[in-house]
């Protein structure tokens, strides 16, 4: 009995213990959750407050739509629209492929379409749409709505689409929309706008498109909108209207890119080659024409192989900006500005006569005349006139390049001319110091007095762009008035209604002498009465000046030239420059046709017909400088007012008899042929 009793004890000794032991600890545990309920209720309540919110929150983002791009009368070049578009929300779906062909029950979608959305789908965000399907039909969208409930993760948007109604013309000037790269990741996240960019995918990659991207592109809207706890959305809770992108107003007229460009693209024989015109007086480029074009619509959802093959791979180079990108030695084209500053120098006066037997003779070297043409006595206005090479070779020596460079540079050769275009090149302007960056070599590194003479009629290593010799036409015609060359002439805010105008006042104005510029201006209108160029302007109804060039291509070493024996693609390349009417001038123009052959033939011509047109008294023309979004009191304050002294010129020589086609000329083609360098042409 006695060990029953303190057996008993021993037991309930332990059963207390473990009782107050378990008493601790569920008091203790109590404790714990007491705790963290102060936690979560009190210490921690507006952090999580807000998480929660957050979580059942969503901002979406509403892209902006693009602003439009139109001509100077009002022609819609670049527009938006709305489009309804199937996407896929990666993150809700386990079996993408199957979705696919469960999609293309209810909505065809072929294969391209595939795998386009693949390639998006790679670089997506996880919870981001992703495009399967765009242009969809009013039905498509319908038949969709019928059968959404089928397809979690899949939705039926709507959103702006680019459009360019005009095709390929114009094509380079306005550029294109593509789809935001890594590279464009990268510049907006250094300059701080990835904000501006959601909900959007795609960004200007060309052209106008691209250098006034951020004015186009506008401000993104958001919606807050309450999600379920499947991430469903539920209801909007508030919207942000997205800003839309500013319109654009170019200073191009379609009428005259259209006629211009048809010159370059007949039918028959299409013509590879750039064409600028531009107002002189107020820098408003009228058209810009790179041949052969593109049509920017591939570009727009991610160009296909097969385009792109075609394009990227032809020898014709469509994708060229030949205007701003091509590079050229521009032949006899240059020698009024050569003429120029022998005269603002004071190198030599425009009555000098200088010797003319066929060729200068420097060095124990001989530089002869095109087509070997010998023109006896030659003198400043005839040697424009008939295109001596001999009296600008002897010029040459007598100028030195960096007098020549520092004179022309101010016309807009060698530099960017400031058009609001992306990719401008500055082309090679030379001089002693260029020389010495250029090349590695010492040896190579030394300028010769010799390669001036090259240089002084546009060739040697020459090579300037399009824009910069119809852009140093302009301010020619301006009389040294530099007026920066521009293609948007106004910026509208859709919202205010309110334009802005790009350029208002000239840069800078060269201080040059009325009387030179007479004697200049007399030759160049001589040009086209009784030189070169004569049987082109005949019976035209205005007074115009200008000068024909030829730019070779290949090197001849001591042969002749003969083009029926050549490859179409070794013929010269002709060019033309020049301004109309002379008394007061309203348009500019350079152009190259390349292996054209000569100048006088084929460029002077097309030159001709974009005087005609713009100066035709039936053209319809649009109040210039003003915008039709802009009241009369806001165009008083930003019209421009540059008045511009016209100088008439002298009458040109008469009883010119020596007159000959100008193929004198080079470009920067590796098989450039210069007839400078050796006796034998």
């Amino acid at each position: 009995m006695l060990a029953f009793g303190q057996k008993s004890s021993v037991n309930r000794r332990r059963i207390i213990i473990r009782v107050v032991v378990a008493s601790f600890f569920i008091l203790f545990c109590f404790g714990i959750l007491i705790y963290r309920l102060w936690d979560l209720q009190v210490a921690s309540y507006q952090g999580l407050s807000e998480r929660a919110e957050r979580n059942r929150l969503s901002l979406v983002p509403i892209s902006p739509r693009r602003g439009d791009i139109v001509d100077r009368n009002g022609v819609v070049l670049a527009r938006s629209y709305r489009d309804y578009t199937i996407e896929i929300v990666p993150a809700q779906i386990k079996d993408v492929n199957a979705l696919i062909e469960q999609l293309r029950e209810i909505i065809p979608i072929s294969d391209l379409e595939v795998r386009r959305f693949k390639r998006r789908l790679a670089g997506a965000h996880r919870f981001g749409s992703v495009i399967v399907r765009h242009n969809i039909t009013d039905e498509e969208a319908a038949l969709f709505a019928a059968h959404s409930y089928r397809f979690s993760g899949v939705s039926l948007k709507a959103r702006w689409v680019r459009e360019y109604p005009q095709g390929e013309s114009a094509a380079h000037l306005i550029g294109y929309i593509g789809r935001i790269s890594d590279k464009d990741k990268e510049y907006l996240e250094k300059e701080g706008l990835e904000g501006e960019y959601r909900g959007t995918d795609v960004i200007g990659k060309k052209g106008i498109e691209a250098s006034y991207e951020r004015q186009l592109h506008g401000k993104p809207g958001w919606e807050e909108v309450e999600i379920s706890a499947s991430g469903r959305p539920v209801r909007v809770l508030k919207r942000t209207d997205p800003i839309p992108g500013d319109n654009l107003r170019l200073s191009i007229d379609l009428g005259l890119q259209k006629m211009a460009e048809g010159l370059f693209n007949n039918p028959r024989s299409p013509q590879r080659g750039a064409l600028v015109a531009i107002e002189p007086k107020t820098g408003e480029v009228l058209a810009y024409v790179s041949a052969p074009s593109f049509d920017p619509n591939l570009f727009i959802d991610g160009i296909d192989v097969e385009n792109w093959r075609r394009l990227a791979d032809s020898e014709d180079a469509p994708l060229l900006d030949r205007p701003i990108s091509g590079t050229f030695p521009i032949g006899s084209t240059y020698k009024p500005f050569v003429a120029l500053a022998a005269l603002e120098l004071g190198v030599r006066s425009a009555e000098t006569r200088v010797p003319d037997p066929g060729y200068f003779e420097f060095g124990g070297q001989r530089f002869r005349n095109a087509g070997r043409a010998v023109y006896g006595p030659t003198n400043m206005h005839k040697a424009i006139v008939v295109s001596s090479d001999t009296y600008f070779f002897s010029l040459g020596p007598l100028l030195g390049v960096d007098r020549l460079h520092d004179f022309a540079i101010q016309f807009g050769f060698g530099k960017q001319t400031g058009v609001d275009l992306p990719g401008e090149k500055r082309g090679i302007l030379p001089s002693k110091e260029w020389k010495r960056k250029a090349f590695k070599d010492p040896k190579k590194q030394v300028w010769h007095t010799g390669e001036t003479i090259s240089v002084a009629v546009g060739q040697g290593y020459n090579a300037l762009t399009i824009m910069q010799l119809a852009q140093a036409t302009a301010v020619l015609a301006a009389n040294g008035v530099y007026m920066r060359p521009h293609i948007v002439n106004w910026l509208e805010n859709p919202i205010t209604r309110k334009a802005e105008q790009v350029v208002k006042s000239p840069e800078y104005t060269i201080p040059l002498k009325p009387e030179h510029l007479r004697v200049i201006k007399s030759a160049m209108t001589a040009v086209t009465r009784s030189g070169t160029a004569r049987s082109v302007f005949a019976g035209a109804n205005y007074v115009s000046a200008g000068k024909t060039g030829t730019a070779q291509v290949f090197s001849l070493k001591g042969s002749r030239y003969n083009a029926a024996a050549l490859n179409k693609r070794l013929h010269d390349h002709a060019l033309y420059m020049g301004f109309a009417p002379v008394d007061n001038p309203k348009i500019a123009v350079a152009l190259i046709v390349e292996n054209g052959g000569w100048g006088a033939r084929v460029a002077a011509p097309i030159a001709r017909k974009v005087f005609d047109y713009w100066l035709s008294p039936t053209r319809p023309i649009t109040p210039e400088y003003v915008s039709p979004f802009v009241d009369e009191d806001a165009e008083a304050e930003s019209s421009p007012d540059v008045e511009v002294p016209a100088e008439t010129p002298k009458n040109p020589e008469d009883n010119m008899s020596e007159v000959i086609p100008d193929i004198l000329g080079a470009t920067s083609d590796p098989h450039h042929r210069d007839n400078t360098s050796s006796e034998n042409r």
